[in-house]
């Protein structure tokens, strides 16, 4: 599962309610959240931020709380 998968699973989410709301299709909300390979666009996250009642920025630090800077 990826970090919005989880994210979306620890707030009780129904991917269907987003779908509708967002236009995002059930298909590619289930690639966001099940495959690592699959890139959040940016636009994405916004939309399906909007569509639970949640801060853009506060879901996007949570969605990417695991991106760090390399320290060169």
């Amino acid at each position: 599962m990826t970090s919005l998968g989880l994210y979306l699973t620890k707030k009780s989410v129904n991917r269907a309610m987003v779908s509708r709301r967002t236009g995002i299709s059930q298909a590619r909300l289930s690639q966001l959240t099940s495959n690592e390979s699959t890139k959040l666009r940016a636009d994405e996250l916004y939309l399906i931020a909007l569509a639970i009642d949640i801060d853009p920025g506060e879901m996007f630090k949570d969605v990417f709380s695991n991106l760090k800077l390399d320290n060169d």
